[in-house]
């Protein structure tokens, strides 16, 4: 059994041996040694995540966008109809971890889209989240919301046919090129 952060911090017990108190920074670096490590190790192996399958075609999604640096699909498994996954073709775990650079050009990249979705649902914005539990590729959530509730990720997902995911695409899509 690995021991939380905070025991880890605070110097507790773990199997009978007092642990020292860890610095931040330290942590900081191994979770960037892990995630380097992680992408390195599908490099070499071809271990690609469901998002990287997608982006390659291996997998049909409803592609909203592309850009040579992301790709923008509707999420299958959506909380609210519209909901759209914006997806670095970088294969990192860790949105966090790539560079401020692709950050801010992510950002730039979503924006439009959340504005199609914005005008293509009954809401009162296009909200945003990143969660990165489910898939071990960083990516954001766009959801048209009109309340915070609406972006909680407890709730039970929508079960949307394909005809269904067509038509939200076609509709995100015109009021893309519409913009």
């Amino acid at each position: 059994m690995i021991p939380s952060f905070d025991k880890l911090r605070t110097g507790f017990l773990f199997a009978g041996c007092p642990l020292p108190i860890v610095n931040l920074k330290v942590f900081s670096k191994l979770r960037h040694i892990k995630s380097y490590i992680y992408n390195l190790k599908h490099k070499i192996f071809g271990g690609m995540t469901i998002f990287s399958k997608i982006i390659a075609g291996e997998i049909p999604s409803y592609k909203i966008a592309e850009n040579e640096k992301f790709f923008a699909f509707l999420d299958i498994f959506p909380l609210r109809e519209g909901h759209v996954l914006v997806v670095p073709k970088t294969e990192v775990d860790n949105l966090f971890d790539l560079p401020a650079e692709y950050l801010k050009e992510m950002l730039v990249f979503a924006q439009p889209i959340a504005k199609a979705i914005e005008r293509s649902f009954n809401c009162n914005r296009c909200g945003i989240s990143v969660i990165g539990l489910e898939v071990p590729h960083a990516h954001m959530h766009l959801i048209p919301i009109s309340d915070s509730n609406d972006l909680n990720f407890t709730q039970a997902k929508l079960k949307a046919s394909d005809e269904s995911l067509k038509k939200v695409q076609e509709r995100i899509i015109k009021n893309l090129t519409t913009a």
